[in-house]
């Protein structure tokens, strides 16, 4: 496996260690607040991810009218992360509302003793 190889296959290894580590966080953490950040992780990881699938080494962006060549990367992808940014940050605040309620009622953002205090 060659250097540039290596290189052009970073955004790639980035979105899989993303991904683990918000997995990770959202599957073994018991505090809320670590879970949105795993969740966050997560979604941060999948942005990159369609960043990535976009890029074309030479292409250009869509956004010249006048360019000299037709080679253009598609549009697509980068609209798709924008929407995900937005649902992204309104799901972050809705998970981190609700967790504040959680707090105000049980007075701990633990999952455990939320489990303890239904039973």
């Amino acid at each position: 496996m060659s250097w540039e190889s290596f290189v052009m296959m970073m955004p790639y290894i980035t979105v899989v260690i993303l991904m683990a580590i918000g997995l990770y966080t959202v599957l073994f953490k018991k505090n809320l607040i670590k879970i949105i950040m795993g969740i966050a992780i997560m979604q941060n990881g999948a942005n990159l991810f369609l960043v990535s699938l976009a890029y074309r080494r030479g292409y250009i962006a869509p956004i010249f009218t006048s360019a000299e060549s037709t080679d253009m990367v598609m549009p697509t992808p980068h609209a798709l992360t924008l929407t995900s940014i937005v649902i992204g940050l309104a799901t972050t605040a809705l998970m981190l509302s609700l967790t504040m309620m959680i707090k105000k009622h049980y007075d701990s953002i633990n999952t455990e003793d939320m489990r303890r205090c239904k039973e």
